[in-house]
């Protein structure tokens, strides 16, 4: 009786470092599901023509409209925009409500990186594995009979290598994609406290670039 393909037959063939890939997986696309959420939803078309109407009316100084434009609690810009309005446009207070917000823009991305870096490394522990099994058959002291037993072993090799580097594509262009949204909520950051200094208190040089 042939055996299937099916994911558990699939873990199961490659060996026990499957396990830790198929959770590692599951984490990657929970993450994933959660961070393309929240980027959607925060620039979405509704959202960027609020920050569009918020930077009109930050630059021409207009408080009345730009806190009738803000949400409670709001997004990250509704925040920084918020604390500008209550605090002042001022270098120290912009970039200490910046910090504080990167927390909310780079959620989760040292696990996605993490997974990356792990994902194909697991693969190569499993591909050890593997070819150590195949060669103790090989060397050992009783006869082989059925060759199948060798190419278990390989077979469980190439799995778990095909499987780490299944998980780590499969996570870094997510990865690649938040990062890019990362930096465009941090550009914004900077237009948002640029307008408000510009129309609510005097001009700086500012700057929160890495």
């Amino acid at each position: 009786m042939s055996e299937g393909w099916d994911l558990f037959s699939i873990v199961e063939r490659g060996g026990p470092v499957m396990w830790p890939l198929l959770g590692v997986s599951i984490v990657s696309v929970a993450v994933s599901l959660e961070r393309a959420w929240f980027w959607w939803s925060l620039h979405s078309d509704r959202e960027t023509k609020r920050y569009r109407k918020l930077l009109k009316a930050f630059r021409a100084g207009d408080r009345t409209r730009a806190e009738e434009s803000l949400e409670s609690p709001g997004t990250v810009y509704d925040q920084l925009a918020r604390r500008m309005l209550e605090d002042g446009p001022d270098d120290a207070i912009a970039v200490e409500a910046i910090e504080d917000l990167r927390g909310q823009t780079e959620r989760f991305t040292g696990i996605l990186s993490t997974i990356v870096t792990a994902s194909p490394m697991l693969g190569i522990l499993g591909t050890v594995t593997g070819i150590v099994q195949s060669f103790e058959l090989l060397g050992g002291t009783r006869t082989l009979v059925d060759p199948r037993d060798v190419s278990a072993g390989i077979g469980e090799a190439l799995i778990a290598t095909a499987g780490g580097l299944i998980v780590a594509l499969a996570t870094l262009f997510p990865y690649m994609i938040f990062r890019a949204q990362a930096d465009k909520a941090l550009g914004r950051f900077e237009a948002i406290v640029a307008a408000a200094k510009q129309g609510l208190g005097p001009t700086r040089n500012w700057s929160v670039r890495r």
